[in-house]
This record gives structure tokens, sequence and C-alpha cells, in this order.
């Protein structure tokens, strides 16, 4: 007999779906369409507005609030300091007040300790078709006093029966919703039905523990069942508060958890180049030609890396360090390091690359590096995208047949044409500022990865580093060279101008110079420009040619044209460089000893203190002035005043954490490690140094998670597996 195929209408299928839901095998994982009340359309809503595709993502979006109803108060009770009130009492009097617009309706509540208003503004109609006087109500909202009297305006308002008088027996929690979302009927309210009825289809077994049993008991966690039912409808405050606290050190944990993982492998099985010598280029250099004494940081980060290159497993270490605390010849010693190492069976030198986000920071790595080894056999080259066809080839010749022992460049030290011969070393410079996928391009250049060192110039504080860069070893300069002096900060509004153009004249006199750099306003190059162009005609008419001589760069330069200007700067032939933030790293001029910041209220924390960091270069005594208008919102005269007290960066990425918060800091949006739902790094540091240290103490006697006791935390890091995305450096 033929088979007959029979075609079920998507709505009975849907039906079929959300009947056997139940009975699947991980119901966390179900889409959220078949949430009852939820259905396709809402459904569709939910994925778009809040990212919510699951049960499991319901479970998770967690209210920013709760509101008490499991009591009843008194009216004589309520005060200037009540909030919210639950009120039952007797409906009086109802009347209509005013005309037009300034109509409402006025209904009047009392119990037995005094009486109180209920008001509404809008949906009048509707509110007097609902009261009735004489009726007992339930009356709930925020508030209010009005000519002494106390009122509630656009109460939630329901009969009063036996069984509500006791109130509820949970809080009631709040959540946030959209236009869109309200709009389809998924309010607040809407919301904790869903989640109710969502809580109502799972069970204890649908949240098996994660978390090992020591930890439990060390912490007196409650269970992961119980922390998400009190964290969604709390019977008490203190459930809730107990809720929260499981569920942000479970968010902590397993972020600690990964990092260390990732972190514990490489150091067990990825293997690296093994660099046991230090031979006669680190030597001589180190005894002949260093110009100056490394502070004991900078030997301690070098004894790091040191101590990395000879351990037979790739090294993949971030150094932090803040503007001029000498990270370069940290850098330029272990490529020598690199450089005085062979092949194990070629017999070839390593070779080292450093790769930066800009032609400037570049060039200027390649002037600082090729001046320090003039006096060595070591062949330094920069390959950037202006860098032309014959000087290319030669480049390309001298990486492949193994001549060339550094290349500095762009992203250009990327491409495939670029093949070396011997690639033992990396260094990253502004990491933040290359992609995942860019930076991986480096570990195909030779038959191991080559070691690795991310350099940056914006601290991170050490919070923000735990749980961003918590893949990598840390080392971080703490001091600044000797002889440094701390830059001078000033604010100064607008009518302080001609006063700040005199001090600028006063310091050209003794011989210094001068940067004044305008904000980059992104949504309008046309706008920068002529924003530019129009500070240059200002600055110029308070420095006439030809007693002053002003240089101007800016991103729309061609390169050549903006190296022109830059080196008429460096060589002194100009006073003053006027110029957007493209100086903001990589220009090392020791002579420049002020940096005017112009509407410095536009500009972030990290930003200012990177661009006042391109002076105080050498050992005179440098400023940095911040001018704005005379309006400024309180949010930039909190920036500009830490900026004016302190000159340590660490200090200044700790407040622009606390001021911005961890998504919004350079270079950690990518990580995926800090959309965090309930933890907050600088709120919960505490509890994120206690998770890292739990974390460590599992991965350092079980890094392969077999102990029977270590069994939740490695079927839930299974189950998560994919879920999580984040940029990684390894």
């Amino acid at each position: 007999m033929a088979r007959r195929w029979v075609s079920f209408p998507a709505k009975e299928i849907y039906l079929y779906k959300l009947l056997t839901i139940s009975s699947s095998p991980n119901i966390l994982s179900s889409p959220v369409e078949y949430l009852k009340g939820v259905g396709p359309l809402r459904g569709d809503m939910l994925k778009k507005e809040l990212s919510i595709f699951t049960f499991k993502d319901m479970l998770e979006y967690y209210p920013f609030r709760h509101l008490d109803k499991t009591k009843i108060d008194k009216i004589a009770t309520l005060n200037e300091g009540t909030e919210y009130a639950q009120v039952a009492g007797k409906l009086t009097h109802v009347e209509l007040i005013g005309e037009k617009r300034s109509k409402r309706l006025v209904a009047y509540l009392q119990d037995d300790t005094g009486e109180m208003e209920l008001v509404w503004f809008q949906g009048i109609s509707w509110a007097e078709k609902l009261l009735t006087v004489g009726h007992h109500y339930l009356v709930f909202g925020k508030v209010g006093f009005f000519m002494n009297r106390v009122q509630i305006n656009h109460p939630e308002i329901e009969l009063y029966t036996a069984e509500k008088a006791d109130g509820k027996k949970f809080l009631e929690p709040v959540y946030y919703s959209t236009e869109k979302l309200k709009a389809r009927g998924l309010n607040g309210r809407a919301f904790a039905k869903l989640t109710y009825a969502l809580l109502q289809q799972l069970s204890a077994k649908d949240l098996p523990e994660n978390l090992p049993e020591s930890l439990l008991l060390k912490y007196r966690f409650i269970s992961r069942w119980d922390a998400f039912r009190s964290i969604h409808f709390p019977a008490t405050e203190e459930l809730y508060a107990h809720a929260v606290r499981r569920l942000k050190f479970e968010e902590l944990f397993f972020a600690q958890m990964r990092l260390g993982l990732l972190r514990s492998t490489r150091h067990r099985f990825s293997q690296g180049w093994t660099f046991n010598k230090v031979g006669d280029l680190f030597n001589t250099f180190y005894n002949t030609y260093l110009p100056f004494e490394l502070t004991n940081a900078q030997k301690r980060v070098l004894k790091e890396i040191r101590k990395d290159f000879g351990s037979g497993k790739q090294m993949n270490r971030l150094l932090q360090g803040d503007v001029g605390s000498g990270k370069t010849i940290v850098a330029l010693l272990s490529m020598l390091i690199a450089a005085d190492n062979t092949h194990p069976t070629k017999g070839d030198a390593f070779q080292s690359v450093l790769m930066a986000p800009t032609e400037i920071l570049a060039q200027q790595h390649y002037n600082t590096i090729a001046a320090l080894v003039k006096d060595l056999p070591v062949c330094v080259k920069l390959l950037t995208g202006s860098s032309v066809t014959k000087q290319r080839r030669e480049i390309l010749k001298a990486c492949e047949d193994g001549s060339l022992n550094i290349l500095i460049g762009t992203h250009a030290v990327i491409e495939d044409k670029v093949q070396f011969k011997n690639l033992g070393f990396a260094v990253i410079d502004e990491q933040h500022k290359f992609g995942v996928a860019q930076r991986a391009r480096l570990w195909a250049k030779n038959t191991l990865p080559p070691h690795v060192l991310v350099m940056t110039a914006t601290p991170i504080p050490r919070t923000l580093a735990l749980t961003a860069y918590g893949d990598l070893d840390y080392s971080v300069i703490d001091e600044l060279p000797p002889g440094r002096q701390p830059i001078t900060t000033v604010h100064r509004f607008e009518n302080k101008r001609p006063m700040v153009m005199d001090f600028i004249k006063d310091e050209i006199k003794k011989g210094r110079q001068a940067y004044v750099v305008y904000p980059l306003i992104e949504e309008s190059a046309k706008m920068d420009y002529e924003n530019l162009m129009k500070g240059f005609e200002e600055v110029k008419s308070f420095f006439p040619e030809p007693k002053y001589w002003i240089s101007m760069v800016h991103g729309r330069q061609p390169g050549d044209q903006k190296e022109t200007n830059m080196q008429r700067f460096v060589k002194a032939d100009t006073q003053i460089m006027v110029s957007t933030t493209v100086i903001e790293v990589g220009v090392n001029v020791p002579n420049a000893s002020i940096m005017v910041i112009e509407s410095a209220e536009k500009f972030g924390l990290s930003q200012l203190h990177q661009l006042r960091g391109r002076v105080g270069r050498g050992s005179e005594q440098s400023y940095c002035v911040l001018l704005t208008g005379n309006k400024v919102s309180k949010d930039a005269r909190e920036r500009l005043k830490i900026l004016c007290a302190t000159n340590d960066g660490f200090k200044v990425a700790e407040k622009d954490l606390e001021i911005r918060g961890p998504g919004d800091i350079e270079g950690t949006k990518q990580s995926g490690l800090l959309n965090f739902k309930l933890a907050n790094i600088v709120s919960d540091r505490v509890m994120l140094e206690a998770a890292k240290i739990a974390a460590e103490e599992i991965i350092n006697t079980d890094p392969d998670l077999t102990m029977e006791e270590n069994a939740p935390v490695k079927n839930y890091l299974h189950f998560q597996k994919g879920k999580t995305v984040w940029s990684k450096i390894s």
C-alpha cells in the first residue's frame, strides 16, 4: 500500500510543540514562543527587542525592582517618607473636578484610621465604570501629598475580598519593557505573568546545581532553584538579597573559570619556541647602548618575559604601563633576546615583529628602535600602507631570507605576502585597536606560533583586567623613569583664552613647544575639518608669522603631508602643532611642554589622559590646559576635576570605570565577558576577587575537572559551551 504524506497546518504544529515542550530533555532550551502566553508574534518581538530567544533567556530576564504587596498599610501611617503603599478601604465618594484639560476624577477611600484621595487625570471614563461607592477596594500605588492630603495618582485597584486580607505571598516583580512590546500587551505586569507561568513549568531538576558543594557551604548559598524563584518572586527582601548574591557569584565565578581554563590549557599544552640564551646582542645593548637605567618595574617585567621565553610554552602576556613608563624599551630588549636565539634545527636567528594601529605610531616606534640599535648588527625595517613598491619588495625579501631581525609596521605586516623565515616573537601595541582575526593571522607565520606581548598605554583597572583579559598573563610597569616631573593640569574656561595664549608665548620664549588639540566628532568629518580650520586660524591670530610657525595635522591629510608636518614639529622648525586626536598616541617630542585641549568637556577621561601623556616626556616641567566653554555638565566637570587631581593613569582608569561602567571602556566591548546581567565589576569587586580565588583553586588542583565534587562545574561549562562569545588573544 502506498504511503500517504499528511501536512499539518502551522498552527497545529505549534500547538503540538506547546503540549510536548515540558517533556523535552532540556526545557530551558525551548524557543520562547512555546511559553504559554507568548506565541509566534510576541515571540518574534521578544527576540528583536530584548534578545529573549529561549526559556532560559526569559528566566534570566531579571526584574529591576519589586513592589511590596505582602502587607496592607493603614492610611494614618502614610507619610512623606512612604514611597509605595497598599491600602484596603471603603469608597465613600467619587467626583469630577475641573474642565477640559484640567479635568480629573477624585475618589475618596476610607479605612478605620483615616481617608485618602485616589486621582485619575487620564482614563477617567474607564475609572468611573470601575468604581462603585460603598464597595471595598484594594489599592496600590505611589504615595504623594497635595494640600496636606495623602493621595495616590492612577492607582492599581481591585475589589477587596477576604482572601486578599493578608496581601500577596511574595513581592511583585517589575520588569523593563519597550514601547513596541507594550503595544503587543507585554508591559511589566505581563512579564511577571509570563515568568510566573515559566516557573510553574520548571522544577528543581531543570536547574541542577552548578557549584561544588564546598563553595555552597563556604558562602552559605541557597540552591540554584531557590535563587531563580526568589529573584523573581521572593517571599521577603532578605530572600531576594540571598538570590542576587548567589546568582552574581555564579556569573563572576564561571567567567573566571572559562578564562582560567584557557590560561591553564595554554600553559600546559601550547608549545612555543624556547629562547634559553641571553646573548651578545642583548648584553652589548644593555651594557653599552641603553640610554638610561631601567626602573625596578621594567626589570621585573623583563624577568617575567625571560621566564616565559625559557618555558617551552607559548607566551601570551599583557603588558600594561602608563604613558611614558618605558614599555617600548622592554619590547626592544625582548626582541634582542629573540635575535640572540636560533631555530633548533635550521639554525636561523628568530625574527620579531611589532604591530601598531596607526602609521604615525608605527613610524614613531621605528624611529625610536632604529636609533637605539644603529650601532648593533640588527636589521630593522618599517612596513606600512605607504611603503613604496621597491621598498616593500626589499622588506619582503629580507623577511623571507631571514636577514631582517625586526619588522615594525601597521596591519600591513599580517598580509599574506609577508612571509618570515623564522618568526619567534610578536609585539602588538594598543591591542584593542585590532580585531581578533587580525591578531590571529600572526600565529600562522611560523610552524609554532610566536611568543606574544600585548602592550597597552591605556591603563586598565585591575578589576577590569581580571575579567576582560584573565586568559593572559599580566605584567604592569607601575613606575615612571627617573627625572620625569608630574604634569601640572589645570581647567580654564573660554574667557581665560588670552591668558592661556600668553602662557604659551612665555614657554616658547624659553625654547619650548606646544600642542593645541581639537576634538573629533565622529558624526561629521566635514564639521571636524571646519572646526579645526577655524581653530587653526584662531591660533594664528594669537601667534602671527614669521615670529611663530605652526604645523597642522589631521586625519584627512595625505600621509606624506602629515609626516612632513609632524617632522617639522619634531625637529622644532615649528613651535606649535594644531591637531585632531591623531596625536593621541605615538608622538614623542621631549621639548613639547604644553598641551592645550580645546573643548575638553567632549573627551572621555581615558582619551584626555592619553593626550596629556604627549607632554612631560623630557626633564622640564610640563603643563596640560583643559579649555572648555563656560557651561559644562556635571559629568564633564567631574572628569576634568579627576584629571586635574592626579597624573596616575590607573587612578584615572578606576574613576573612568566608575563613571562609565565596564561596557563602555575602550577595548572591552568585543570581549563579551562583561555582559553580566547582575554583577558589576566595580561595586562587586570583592565578590570578583573571591570568585577568581575559588576558580583558581579548582583549576590548580583539578585542571581537567575530573574530580567528582567538580562534576557540577564541568557539566555546566559543557552545557554552556559555544554560548558565550568573547575575544581572546590566542
